[in-house]
């Protein structure tokens, strides 16, 4: 499985219905794994953005049509990354 950052922001939509449902946050999660994404981590953040996930997914096609879903919806804003961890990243290198 391969490493994804998830930085996302709340549109305005997005923003009310939390405030409505807050445990909406943990279903959405759920449906992330149905669509066969696995949140690893999860913070609210204060700053530029109002999430950071940590998600694990097969590849890219799979995180790419994930963030497309959730995007479509109208209630968030979605930049994804995909993450090498650093020591895969130093072999790489040498």
């Amino acid at each position: 499985m391969a490493t994804y950052i998830m930085l996302s922001n709340l549109t305005d939509e997005g923003a009310k219905t939390i405030k409505k449902n807050p445990g909406r946050i943990k279903e959405v999660n759920k449906e992330l794994e149905r669509l066969g994404v696995k949140v690893m981590a999860q913070y609210a953040t204060l700053g530029h953005y109002d999430f950071i996930n940590v998600v694990e997914a097969p590849d890219n096609m799979t995180v790419a049509r994930v963030s497309a879903e959730l995007a479509s919806r109208g209630s968030i804003k979605i930049t994804t990354l995909p993450a090498l961890a650093i020591d895969d990243f130093i072999v790489a290198l040498g």
